[in-house]
């Protein structure tokens, strides 16, 4: 889906995503636009709509990060986003006796609305730029290494400044790879629960084989609520519903959070993705997968338990499948290498752009040849050990909190300093419930690709397995740590000492994979990072030098706003596809057996539904994986619809923008109306949403 959840710690060398090649101009409707720096002149130029300030912070105001995105509907902290955004709330409330997941969940009053264990809204309330600030923190003479850390370190404390001053999340944005930083700030709701949610055969009605397509049929949305002090929240900033809905050729505007994008990257760089870490990334997704199934075909017990990690790993590995068919394209790779050419030559023909520019895209290139030799160390061991396990999370975090507490707040791990602390304790010391024998089954499945990639010899899977199979040290760890407990977590994390005597089992094999973690971190940091800040400056300056100052920087999961025109499109075939889905043709595409099956009371309000209603429709929005639950409204403001998925032609939008035949795929207003109202009579909820 085109929100795939994002969590917010992404990799380093894709938040450096470098800005080269570019086009000194975006294409059609192209552009992941900053709030603070949207094309209002291109916009009224192409649509004859002038947007004001107060349209894009009224808009700005009322959208949140949300796992992915979502937005205000109601003064009264009331929450839009998607079902698949709020489907882990729905499997932690779950239980044997009560499956919300396929069931759907409503509460009649607000006294039934319950709490999702560990979910954040952030409200982006001021923007500023810190660039000078960042960067006047390097000192003269600095080799890059120490460079990047004088950067980080100075970051660190603007991020604490203003957490301390404000009580706010602050963040500091890396934009234009390195550019420009600017300062977010964001208001933070702890406490929300669940309102509404459909039952998963409607929101994700057509299951993986439907995902990334088009046609599609998902209501695919969900209502929480935030609140405050045990009372809802009051959010004067929030979005009304449009009575009339979408209409075919109407200009819209999507407001969300895209995760990394790698339009910006350098051919080295999209090379480097093509042949090595994607394909790394592919293989893990599809073990992990088999695992999953294997253990979900066991019971429907287990089936429950692993429902919402197997619908997250699926997501992404057809996401990744269609990123890699983007890079394997000869003519998006032809483009590129044409677009970084013109900027070299540009860069070139001039003296001083040549003296101040040149050779950072050679800079590029040795650095990723020097990553070539432990990228697989580097993603098994550091970033993304623990994917599809919230044990292994659970004790990596709880033992690099420990320690990281004992550093001054610069000198510590970026997710580990104090401005980052209250989100990270939160999601740590979730209630959540813990499922052993799944943990063993993902842990087995991590070893055993672990000694597929790294060798039988490799002295950390040799340390790892100690002699036994991937299955016996998958057992042995999970059964005998205590991590479940959340008071076991918060004694450990607060005692480097005793982490470091621990023999919970867990925790012991936390420590054997932090030292050569920790390593190849340092490693990555010095010999890569550290070179694409420095060139990553050189290039985004050249570009402006160049092209102007009208470009957008790559996605970082941070709020963005794009635009475009409710439109269908020609598939590759040349076969005309509507811009819009029917009620009509969801209950033809039916066909009672899953991942095509209707609930019960779908079927019994089949002749009370108008069924020439839009369900889900199309545009050409620019938008990617985190971008779910974005609200889609008209140039009134009012929400027209909702983001949940691209079809599978937008897949390569993560390197170059397609106008001919990629789109954004929505759920239609008219559709939640008719919904709400015929199929769940949830007439309080309709009438909080200003839809009664």
């Amino acid at each position: 889906m085109v929100g795939m959840k994002i969590r917010a710690t992404l990799p380093v060398f894709a938040l450096f995503a470098l800005l080269a090649g570019t086009r000194p101009v975006a294409r059609g409707d192209e552009g992941l636009w900053l709030f603070e720096a949207f094309p209002k002149q291109r916009l009224a130029a192409k649509y004859g709509f002038h947007v004001s300030d107060e349209f894009l912070d009224r808009l700005r105001l009322a959208s949140l990060r949300v796992g992915a995105s979502g937005s205000f509907v109601s003064p009264e902290g009331l929450i839009f986003t998607n079902h698949h955004v709020a489907l882990d709330c729905l499997q932690k409330l779950s239980t044997k006796e009560h499956n919300y997941v396929v069931e759907g969940f409503w509460a009649p009053t607000q006294a039934d609305e319950k709490p999702c264990p560990d979910m954040e809204a952030n409200q982006l309330v001021r923007i500023q730029d810190v660039t000078d600030r960042v960067n006047g923190a390097v000192r003269p003479g600095s080799v890059e290494a120490e460079a990047l850390r004088q950067r980080l370190a100075e970051i660190a404390r603007i991020e604490k400044e203003c957490a301390s001053a404000t009580g706010n999340r602050c963040d500091v944005v890396n934009l234009y790879s390195g550019g420009r930083y600017h300062l977010y700030e964001y208001k933070k709701y702890t406490d929300l629960r669940m309102v509404f949610a459909p039952e998963s055969d409607i929101g994700f009605f057509g299951g993986d084989p439907d995902n990334f397509t088009y046609p599609r049929y998902c209501l695919d949305i969900a209502f929480l609520r935030a609140y405050e002090n045990g009372k809802p929240a009051r959010t004067p900033h929030y979005l009304s519903f449009s009575r009339e809905g979408v209409r075919e050729g109407e200009l819209i505007f999507v407001s969300g959070n895209p995760g990394t994008t790698g339009r910006l990257m350098t051919v080295a760089q999209l090379e480097f993705m093509r042949d090595h870490y994607y394909p790394l990334i592919h293989r893990r997704l599809a073990s992990l997968i088999r695992a999953l199934e294997k253990y979900s075909a066991q019971s429907p017990e287990n089936e429950r338990v692993a429902h919402d990690n197997l619908f997250s790993q699926q997501n992404s590995y057809k996401a990744y499948t269609g990123f890699l068919a983007g890079l394997r394209d000869p003519g998006i790779m032809n483009l590129k290498r044409a677009e970084e050419k013109k900027l070299r030559a540009a860069v070139e023909a001039d003296p001083d752009r040549r003296a101040r520019f040149g050779g950072a895209w050679e800079a590029v290139a040795g650095a990723y040849q020097k990553f070539r030799d432990y990228y697989k160390g580097y993603w098994l061991l550091e970033f993304s050990p623990h994917r599809g396990s919230d044990l292994l999370r659970i004790a990596r975090d709880v033992m690099r909190l420990a320690e990281e507490r004992q550093k001054p707040n610069d000198q510590r791990l970026r997710e580990y300093r104090d401005s980052a602390l209250p989100s990270l304790e939160q999601q740590l010391y979730s209630p959540a419930p813990v499922t052993d024998s799944m943990e063993i089954a993902v842990l087995a499945d991590y070893f055993e690709f672990l000694r597929g990639e790294l060798g039988a010899e490799d002295p950390t899977v040799k340390a790892v397995l100690a002699g036994r199979s991937p299955q016996q040290a998958a057992q042995e760890y999970v059964s005998t740590s205590r991590l479940k407990e959340v008071a076991e977590r918060k004694r450990l994390a607060a005692d480097a000492e005793a982490v470091r005597r621990s023999e919970d089992g867990m925790i012991r094999l936390a420590r054997l994979l932090d030292g050569p973690a920790r390593e190849l971190r340092r490693r990555y940091e010095d010999e890569v990072e550290a070179v694409l800040t420095s060139a990553a400056a050189k290039i985004a300056q050249a570009r402006f030098a160049v092209f102007g100052q009208e470009a957008y920087p790559d996605a970082t999961f941070t709020l963005r706003l794009t635009y475009g025109a409710v439109r269908g499109y020609r598939d590759q075939k040349g076969r005309a596809v509507p811009y819009a889905t029917t009620f009509e043709g969801l209950y033809k595409r039916a066909t009672g057996k899953p991942p095509y099956r209707l609930p019960k009371r779908w079927l019994e309000a089949r002749s009370k539904i108008n069924l020439k209603t839009p369900f889900n429709f199309v545009s050409t929005a620019d938008t990617h994986g985190g971008n779910s639950g974005s609200p889609t409204v008209n140039t009134r403001g009012e929400i027209v619809g909702i983001l949940f998925d691209g079809n599978i032609e937008s897949l390569p939008n993560r390197f170059v923008y397609t106008e001919e035949r990629a789109r954004s795929v929505h759920v239609a207003t008219q559709a939640i109306r008719e919904a709400l109202d015929k199929v769940y009579g949830a007439q309080r909820l309709l009438a909080e949403a200003g839809l009664k």
